[in-house]
């Protein structure tokens, strides 16, 4: 069984191990320039173009076309395909991977929409290509990924509106509100619909990221032990101010830092801090 992927996830190096997967980039458009997410373009580049240029970037999702491609040729070294991807409540790319998917008859596509993003996606793939390198039959698979997805959760602040409200990720009226206010949202990710929450607000930026473990004491007793796992876009001061906020209130077990993938950073802007979270008891072993 083979992994096709988009660029809506990210993960640490340690995480991705050897394994061989195949990953679609989403596109970015930056002052007329047109960018693969992490193959042209890698986060640390991106942030600092970003901030020299001023220029509001605009993403786009692989066409059908594209996936019809990529699975033609992924067939070609095994017919069964495990397709994992990016929330449908955030981005076309889901729709896309399924209309390729029942135009080609070559292979056994199965699809799967992870209703997240970001590290919270990558968590779901990393089971993933841990479930086909142990060599696990596909209900076994995507059961895995369902335990995964209902066990953890994304939660995160950023500096600034602007780019939500450019890339319509939320409304331009209540974001232009919220900017005007000075106020700094938590958002999470829903796990029904896939689309951004409000998780609550803050004054500050720096008091955003202390409410980011106070939000979830609020569901999970302080002391609970957690995996846990940080994505930041360029911002490793405001990593650290979480990560020791979530020390203070929770036994964490780390996984290594993400840098947010250029793509997502599109749409949130430099400065963006969150965590992943699963209390240990909920979380399923992994292969």
């Amino acid at each position: 069984m083979q992994i096709v992927t988009d660029s809506g996830f990210d993960l640490s190096p340690q995480q991705k191990g050897d394994f061989k997967f195949h990953a679609l980039p989403l596109k970015i458009t930056l002052s007329g320039v047109s960018y693969r997410s992490g193959i042209d373009i890698q986060p640390e580049e991106f942030y600092k173009l970003l901030e020299k240029t001023g220029d509001m970037p605009i993403t786009s999702t692989p066409s059908p076309g594209e996936f019809l491609e990529i699975y033609e040729k992924v067939a070609e070294e095994d017919p069964d395909i495990l397709s994992v991807h990016i929330s449908s409540g955030l981005s076309g790319t889901y729709n896309s991977a399924r209309t390729a998917a029942e135009q080609f008859k070559g292979a056994n596509i199965t699809l799967v929409d992870t209703r997240s993003l970001s590290v919270e996606m990558g968590w779901q793939l990393e089971a993933a290509i841990k479930a086909v390198q142990a060599g696990w039959p596909i209900d076994k698979i995507l059961a895995l990924l369902t335990k995964v997805r209902e066990a953890s959760e994304i939660v995160f602040t950023l500096p600034n509106l602007t780019y939500l409200i450019h890339g319509g990720r939320i409304s331009h009226l209540k974001g232009l509100l919220a900017s005007l206010l000075g106020i700094k949202p938590l958002i999470g990710v829903d796990k029904a619909e896939g689309k951004y929450y409000d998780r609550g607000r803050a004054r500050t930026f720096k008091q955003a990221i202390q409410a980011i473990p106070a939000y979830i004491a609020n569901r999970i007793p302080p002391g609970t032990p957690l995996r846990a796992q940080i994505g930041h876009a360029h911002n490793p001061e405001g990593a650290e101010q979480l990560h020791q906020e979530m020390e203070n209130l929770f036994s964490c077990e780390w996984l290594d830092d993400c840098s947010i993938s250029p793509v997502l950073g599109a749409h949130t802007g430099q400065g963006l801090v969150g965590v992943v979270f699963a209390p240990l008891d909920q979380m399923p072993e992994l292969p």
